[in-house]
């Protein structure tokens, strides 16, 4: 059991980094130790539907390792149900502290990603830079408009899985770049069951085949993979960085006005341009408390696997 409340536990924190643009949950997955068991586990999903056709429940049951995905999976929905509304509020409200604490997160976890690479050469900077680039891009890339027809959010939630088990890219911000975020969120707030239905049979189908690949990569090429992640984890910072400036607005569909395009400033030419305080401070103790917390799960993790090895 008490197994079982540590594991719903990180599944509260993936949902709630889901649910904010530019945080992956896969991020999270990664530094509370879960992530090579989260896509183990996914990836044997296909397997155990054939046994479960053959009628070997058991044998099912224990191939997917369900208890592992069920639990996780409760503690995510109830996360991105239970704080969709206040971590909304926040970034409205209180963006600097926000993004603070996510940038501070997301730092210390690339650092803990790129210590498990067992030796670095070109081919890891290179696949290094690669992620670094592309999750950059990501950040800057300018916002299209999908429909909201059911082919649509079906395949935005087949793409946007993908992007929510890997570290450094936010499934929240591909949605973003879609032009579906407000209206995806808009259908969780008010439960709209046709909408999340179709979302979640994308996201069905997306991390299942998504999952065997990254699975295969990180068995087969691991430091390469890693490398690659970690470009990932610090290239999405840029979109993290707590003082922006919003160039362009575009009107979401209750025809309230939400950023669009924005650029990165320095503290003080923020309060320049905004005439706001930028809570230089604040910020800053909020990122160490991102640190501190990471760094805490770290050790809390290792903690756990030497008591269990003394065990045995």
């Amino acid at each position: 059991m008490k197994k079982h409340i540590l594991l719903f536990t990180k599944g509260i924190a993936m949902g709630a980094a889901d649910v904010v643009p530019g945080v992956s949950g896969g991020t999270v997955a990664f530094i509370s130790g879960i992530y090579d068991e989260l896509l183990r586990s996914i990836a044997s999903v296909p397997a155990a539907l054939g046994m479960l056709v053959r009628g070997r429940i058991r044998a099912a049951w224990q191939a997917a390792n369900a208890t592992f995905l069920l639990v996780l999976l409760a503690g995510i929905l109830t996360s991105v149900l239970s704080l969709a509304r206040l971590i909304t509020f926040l970034l409205a409200e209180h963006p600097i502290p926000v993004w603070s604490f996510f940038f501070g997160l997301i730092l210390v976890s690339s650092h803990l990603v790129a210590r498990e690479i067992q030796r670095w050469n070109w081919s890891r900077f290179v696949s290094f830079a690669m992620g670094a680039a592309f999750a950059y891009w990501i950040t800057v890339a300018s916002p299209v408009q999908w429909g909201t027809g059911s082919l649509s959010i079906f395949c935005a939630g087949a793409i946007a899985i993908c992007a929510m088990i890997l570290p450094g890219i936010s499934g929240s911000f591909i949605l973003l770049l879609l032009g579906l975020y407000p209206f995806i969120l808009g259908a969780v707030k008010g439960l709209d069951v046709s909408v999340l239905a179709l979302f979640a049979s994308g996201c069905l189908v997306g991390i299942v085949s998504f999952a065997g690949l990254l699975r295969w990569l990180l068995v087969h090429w691991r430091d390469l993979t890693l490398a690659l992640l970690t470009g990932l984890m610090l290239g999405s910072l840029n979109k993290l960085w707590p003082w922006k400036e919003t160039l362009t607005w575009q009107t979401d569909r209750h025809g309230e006005p939400v950023p669009l395009l924005q650029a990165n400033l320095l503290p003080g030419r923020f309060a320049e341009v905004s005439g706001q305080d930028p809570q230089l401070l604040l910020a800053i103790l909020l990122a160490l408390g991102g640190v501190l917390l990471v760094l805490g799960l770290e050790w809390l993790a290792s903690h756990r696997q030497q008591s269990t090895g003394c065990a045995e």
